[in-house]
């Protein structure tokens, strides 16, 4: 897999707004799903191979895909393009072998060099289980981890045979491992695109031999599949729109506190209106300017039980932060002293290299918690796009336990009041602060450090 973040447009509703198919007629039989076989035959027409240097030979009914070393991740592309389908399969791989099967895969001669690019159901033999989890391969990484689905993450079954199914309407992809709900996200990107069979590339140190994922029963439904999805599901649904909320979110309580538009709702966090430089609003992009004085912003209200999630993108050396449970201050506004989010270009600024064990880099509670992978401790390092880059921060209130997400990766948790928070507050540049971090309720607040940061997609729900 490879890292990155970007987005294209559909014309469908979500299949959320679409009503379900009408039940037939008392005493008559439903009509049969219309699945087509789409297996690749021996000569493998219809398809071709493109990418890395794996190899792909038909052996009965199974495709078997055989990794090589390299640098490069392995393709079998089908010559036919796809919008809505629902597809369904079995794979089998080898437990050292990441794969994956494409979906409405792009491949364009002005991106990458024509790199296949795009959506991809994942095929995560590793502990991590990710397995269904959706990838957005060679662009924005991940947009559905399966790091708050225990079901699905046990419902895989390493060396043995799976069975996926994927639904793609309209602009909603839902994916399902061995019968059980996986991933959900709506996304305005690609309508239509190829299948693809993946064999990930593999390192210089491994086995000579390479190892193998196999492949068999692929089908698919094309005509008027929305008639054949599976009911509704207790999968939380990751929404990718930029300042929009999807029905399914909506019922879950989120709201945005950008509108995508206006500065309503936030307001300088020293106190009266919101700043008249400084930050400027287009294309629907909330932007701190490079330089532009224009201070600190906060919400108007204050929250005590909430998850938040931004999207944030960083210009390149940046350092900005978002700050939460900060209360309010005589004058009006809110104090700018309390725990951040740390938002920093890593390679660049020299913050990164200041703190203790790293605890002022991205998504770390900035000077006394270091961001971590806690998602995935097999790989510890973080996964973020580089500067340029949209990245997802996502911060979970819930009393006093407190956690970060970093691009669907759980990199901080703690507790407030805790002898471990307060051992590591004494170490910091907060400790002689009384009172800090006890705040129960407070504003959100996103930080003007004289460097440019974009913000879009804030939204946010109570518990």
């Amino acid at each position: 897999m490879v890292r990155t973040f970007a987005l294209l447009a559909f014309a469908a509703l979500p299949a959320s707004t679409l009503p379900l198919a009408a039940a037939p007629p008392v005493g008559t039989a439903p009509a049969a799903a219309p699945w087509r076989d789409l297996m690749p035959k021996a000569d493998l027409s219809g398809w071709h191979r493109t990418g890395g240097n794996a190899t792909y030979e038909v052996v009965g009914d199974e495709l078997v895909g055989r990794a090589v070393i390299g640098k490069g991740n392995s393709w079998l592309v089908s010559d036919q393009l796809y919008g809505d389908f629902i597809v369904e399969f079995d794979a089998k791989t080898d437990p050292s072998l990441n794969s994956g099967m494409m979906i409405r895969g792009q491949s364009r001669p002005e991106y990458r060099n024509g790199v296949v690019f795009g959506y991809q159901a994942e095929i995560d033999p590793s502990p991590r289980a990710w397995s269904a989890g959706l990838y957005d391969e060679q662009r924005r990484q991940w947009l559905f981890t399966l790091g708050r689905n225990e079901a699905a993450r046990k419902a895989f079954k390493s060396g043995d045979w799976n069975h996926y199914r994927v639904e793609a309407i309209g602009n909603r992809i839902r994916t399902f491992l061995n019968g059980v709900p996986a991933a959900d996200i709506v996304d305005d990107t690609d309508a239509r695109g190829f299948l693809a069979f993946q064999v990930h590339a593999l390192p210089d140190d491994v086995a000579a031999k390479g190892p193998e994922v196999r492949f068999k029963g692929l089908r698919i439904i094309t005509d008027s599949p929305a008639r054949y999805a599976l009911p509704e599901t207790k999968v939380e649904q990751q929404g990718w729109q930029s300042n929009q909320l999807t029905a399914a979110e909506r019922r879950a309580g989120w709201t945005l506190l950008w509108d995508g538009r206006t500065s309503k709702g936030w307001r300088s966090a020293k106190g009266g209106g919101f700043p008249a430089k400084g930050w400027s609003i287009a294309d629907g992009i909330l932007t701190v300017e490079k330089n532009g004085g224009g201070g600190d912003i906060a919400t108007a209200a204050n929250y005590r039980n909430f998850e938040l999630s931004v999207d944030f993108r960083l210009s390149e050396g940046a350092n900005s932060g978002i700050k939460y449970l900060l209360p309010p201050l005589q004058n009006g506004g809110v104090s700018s002293v309390g725990f951040e989010y740390q938002l920093l270009d890593d390679a660049r600024h020299p913050d990164a290299r200041m703190g203790r064990d790293g605890n002022r880099t991205l998504a770390s509670l900035y000077d006394l918690i270091p961001a971590r992978n806690l998602s995935d401790p097999s790989s510890p390092g973080k996964r973020n796009n580089p500067p340029g880059e949209w990245n997802r921060a996502t911060i979970l209130v819930r009393g006093n336990h407190v956690e970060h997400w970093l691009n669907g990766f759980k990199v901080v948790e703690y507790e407030r009041g805790s002898d471990a928070l307060k051992a590591v507050i004494a170490q910091s540049k907060f400790a002689k602060i009384a009172g800090f971090g006890t705040t129960a309720e407070g504003a959100i607040l996103l930080q003007d450090h004289g460097d440019r940061v974009d913000f879009r997609s804030i939204k946010l729900r109570r518990f």
